[in-house]
């Protein structure tokens, strides 16, 4: 797909890095801690499938304990950082956009510090605004604030992003959303969504 939008907003984890290995091994270390349900590999296929919500009762993780969890998952991914890498075609994927004259922004749960630490001072100079450290279900708020900075309206925007999460809080500002398929999510479930979708980095196009 060519995008004529003039701000596009990226996830981090899952669309532009491939942290689900780790993100699944961080995990499961600390849900004895917190009395919620390993991930475990052979449901990991069904698990991928789910939204969030519906995770969380697989999980059984109750609302209370998200943040802690969150918190934790987040400390041991920060040690883990050096195995996390872009995914094939990203680096060349933001040079574009950028050469498009598309303003750039990445929302993320994942902290700013090891957002730009994954890209790199050259990518990471490329991204004119960074709301990390977002709450589970705090993403519409970011982006609403990420559009206000960009000064453009909520129709010339377009989030990418791998989780339904990440669709829902894009639908609820009246932004475009572009689900990929190699992400935390399962690509059919993504594909259900009736929303713009990627096979591969390559299909993000820009004028």
């Amino acid at each position: 797909m060519t995008t004529p939008y003039q701000l596009l907003i990226f996830d981090f984890d899952g669309t532009l890095a491939d942290s689900f290995p780790l993100f699944v091994r961080s995990f499961n270390a600390v849900a004895d801690r917190y009395g919620i349900k390993p991930m475990n590999p052979a449901e990991l296929d069904q698990l991928r499938s789910l939204g969030s919500r519906q995770l969380m009762q697989q999980l059984r993780i109750s609302a209370w304990k998200v943040p802690l969890v969150a918190y934790s998952v987040r400390r041991l991914m920060t040690r883990g950082l050096a195995e996390v890498s872009l995914f094939e075609g990203v680096p060349d994927l933001l040079r574009r956009a950028i050469d498009a004259h598309k303003q750039v922004a990445i929302v993320s749960s994942n902290s700013e510090a090891n957002v730009r630490q994954v890209l790199g001072p050259e990518l990471a100079a490329l991204v004119s605004q960074y709301q990390c450290g977002t709450a589970l279900f705090g993403k519409a708020r970011a982006f609403r604030q990420v559009i206000r900075r960009a000064g453009v309206s909520s129709s010339a925007v377009l989030c990418i992003g791998d989780e339904v999460r990440d669709y829902e809080a894009a639908r609820s500002e009246g932004i475009a959303f572009g689900g990929v398929s190699w992400g935390y999510t399962q690509p059919d479930t993504l594909r259900a969504l009736n929303a713009h979708f990627f096979d591969a980095v390559t299909d993000i196009g820009y004028r």
